[in-house]
């Protein structure tokens, strides 16, 4: 099965709030699950998708984790930064 964690922190680093998204369906690879996982945690967290630049690919593609500050979101954020890391993949 695949998980996702996302986490929303302050400015001192501090984890304010957290959710695990899981994707059982085996017919979506990767990238589409991966994408469901963040669309999901953010109406979970009731915010607009973050906008991935290159410098979030790059990361992502080196360690299954990347951070989302305020420049990968359209609207104000009210938290430091989002991280999304991969924990499972079966």
């Amino acid at each position: 099965m695949f998980r996702m964690w996302c986490k929303l922190f302050d400015d001192r680093g501090h984890l304010i709030k957290d959710t695990v998204i899981k994707n059982p369906d085996s017919d979506l690879n990767r990238t589409r699950k991966i994408f469901a996982a963040i669309h999901d945690a953010c109406y979970e967290f009731d915010l607009a998708e973050p906008i991935w630049l290159d410098s979030n690919v790059s990361e992502f593609q080196r360690h299954s984790k990347v951070r989302f500050t305020k420049d990968n979101f359209v609207e104000d954020i009210e938290f430091a930064y989002m991280e999304i890391e991969v924990i499972d993949e079966d």
